[in-house]
């Protein structure tokens, strides 16, 4: 797979994250930060490490098969892999500056 591909690839990804909330809390998961790291490997297989607002998060498992629903819903990958992380710890700093304002931080 070259470059291009991945690029573009990677960009529906994040695209597809967007679509993904916490019901909690009315903004997406990339926006809040809570995605650490997106990485595909030259034979389609996604691999993505996240982390929860908190670790006893009630939403956990909603959030991770929803965004294992959607992410599987892009054909060009053949893989879906989502890891939880717990290191670095997160924190409000991790939000995009459209989500501090949205939940009233800025």
């Amino acid at each position: 797979m070259d470059n291009e591909t991945k690029l573009h690839l990677e960009e529906r990804v994040v695209e597809m994250l967007r679509t993904v909330f916490d019901p909690e809390i009315p903004v997406d998961i990339y926006s809040l930060g809570l995605v650490y790291r997106i990485d595909i490997d030259d034979d389609a297989n996604l691999n993505i490490d996240m982390t929860l607002t908190a670790p006893n998060c009630p939403a956990a498992d909603f959030i991770i098969e929803d965004a294992r629903i959607k992410l599987e819903s892009i054909s060009e990958l053949k893989s879906v892999n989502i890891n939880i992380v717990f290191e670095p710890e997160w924190t409000r700093d991790m939000m995009s500056e459209e989500a501090k304002l949205e939940l009233g931080f800025l």
